[in-house]
């Protein structure tokens, strides 16, 4: 909220999470990039890692499966 009691709106930083099998656990190349698991965009960096915290929790048995959090936001102004 702000000094005169009115809500301020929270600037929307965008986030991208995705993942899939890695070739090595050594890099970031993926095995089939054709099969990459494209989670959403989300409007802010808290809901972005709560997905990523889910999706990753899901594929822990698979040790060369792997999330990113891509920070959009950064993309449309790099300053």
């Amino acid at each position: 909220m702000s000094e005169s009691g009115h809500q301020v709106e929270s600037k929307q930083l965008l986030h991208l999470v995705f993942g899939g099998e890695l070739k090595s656990l050594d890099g970031v190349d993926f095995k089939d990039v054709s099969k990459l698991d494209v989670v959403g965009i989300f409007p802010n960096y808290a809901s972005a890692q709560a997905a990523w915290r889910a999706k990753a929790q899901q594929t822990v048995d698979h040790a060369e499966m792997r999330y990113f959090i891509v920070h959009l936001h950064r993309l449309f102004d790099p300053t």
